[in-house]
């Protein structure tokens, strides 16, 4: 059995930081109704280069284990479906804009008055409340208000933004934590309770320790690149056929990585090498030394060397490089998943694992509407007739 087997989420969202939540969710088992526009679904639907057979690999990415339900719920019908499958869940995740829900009638004072024991989370741009709540969010520009994006790049260089969007990442895993604890909560009180995770509060988070040099000790520690802050060497050095990442973070270690790895002992004897602060300090001339040392070999070589030595260190790859690498094949990390159209999808799979109560095996994102009808008659108890007539109308899509 899974950790959510019973949990049934009623899911809105769209894009990223939503479905991740949701994603989350149904990986631990929880029941995930994916509610899409039938003109097109989740935005990410049309995400198609790259794509496999006109499927988006965005979209396969980040909506495996859910059910899709297309409803139009700007349409009065297609609002009560959405309300009869927030009576019977207890999640309803959503990230419209402020308001767009409660003008429907899906709003959390509305749903909650019907489902008491509802968990309702919003992922919003600046929160539910107050004078931003109505200013849309996007990853790039929480990004960039927040200052994350200033600690990011190389020192001499313009500030950037993440490969992937880890803003809506975070915030995903942000809004999945927040839902388990209100599910937790919800056994002592009986109740249900609200949730926003604003896009803008998770990237001010992510400044971590950034934040409070500045708040505390009045340092903007500006952008690192490869290199480390407070650690010294912690960073990007260059062997003879390649980056290699080394990360030295203690006195013991260096010691260590000079004398086993690099056989140069004399190096941590040196007074400018000695400490921690004194490599910070000396930070330019160590790594030209390194650097000189390094490429005497390959990164094979002084990776097997620093493994060896228990040094923490490995090789810069691309992302087919370490789809290809020993590692990914013995952590398992592509897992094969039944689709629908495809037939099976390769993908990479929770990271997460519980000995008891494992995560669920994944199968593939789902066609558009793929579980609309059986939603409707086994759920919400619609008969063949009324299910019929809203296919009609467009209020719903069946794939």
């Amino acid at each position: 059995m899974t950790a959510l087997a019973g949990i049934r989420v009623t899911d809105l969202t769209r894009v990223l930081s939503g479905p991740w939540c949701a994603m989350q969710l149904a990986d631990l088992g929880a029941e995930v109704l994916k509610v899409e526009n039938p003109a097109g679904g989740d935005d990410t639907r049309s995400f198609l280069s790259p794509a496999r057979d006109g499927h988006s690999t965005y979209f396969l990415t980040v909506n495996r284990n859910k059910k899709s339900v297309a409803v139009d719920i700007t349409r009065p019908e297609g609002a009560e479906i959405v309300r009869g499958l927030a009576r019977l869940s207890d999640v309803l995740l959503e990230n419209a804009r402020t308001g767009a829900l409660d003008r429907r009638g899906l709003g959390y004072e509305a749903l909650a008055a019907e489902n008491p024991r509802l968990v309702y989370c919003s992922i919003s741009g600046y929160g539910r409340d107050g004078a931003l709540a109505e200013r849309p969010g996007y990853d790039p520009v929480a990004q960039g208000e927040s200052g994350l994006m200033s600690l990011t790049g190389e020192p001499e260089g313009p500030p950037m933004r993440t490969g992937v969007s880890l803003v809506d990442i975070m915030a995903g895993m942000y809004a999945a934590q927040a839902v388990l604890a209100a599910l937790v909560a919800r056994e002592r009180t009986g109740r249900g309770q609200r949730i926003d995770v604003p896009l803008f509060d998770t990237a001010v988070a992510m400044t971590s320790h950034a934040a409070t040099a500045w708040l505390e000790g009045g340092v903007d520690i500006g952008r690192p690149g490869n290199s480390n802050l407070v650690a010294m060497p912690a960073g990007l050095f260059e062997a003879a056929d390649g980056p290699v990442m080394i990360a030295v973070t203690t006195d013991r270690l260096f010691r260590r990585l000079a004398g086993e790895v690099f056989r140069r002992p004399e190096l941590a004897d040196d007074p400018a090498y000695a400490t921690n602060a004194a490599r910070m300090e000396n930070r330019a001339a160590l790594t030209a030394a390194m650097n000189d040392i390094l490429k005497a070999d390959t990164r094979d070589g002084w990776i097997a060397r620093m493994r060896a030595a228990g040094i923490p260190g490995g090789p810069v790859r691309s992302v087919p490089e370490a789809f290809a690498s020993e590692e990914m094949a013995l952590r398992g990390m592509v897992a094969a998943q039944a689709h629908s159209a495809l037939g099976e999808v390769r993908a990479v799979r929770s990271p997460v694992a519980l000995s008891g109560t494992p995560v669920r095996a994944p199968a593939g994102a789902p066609l558009l509407g793929e579980h609309t009808e059986g939603c409707l008659a086994g759920l919400l108890g619609y008969s063949p007739g009324r299910i019929a007539r809203l296919r009609r109308e467009g209020t719903i899509l069946q794939a």
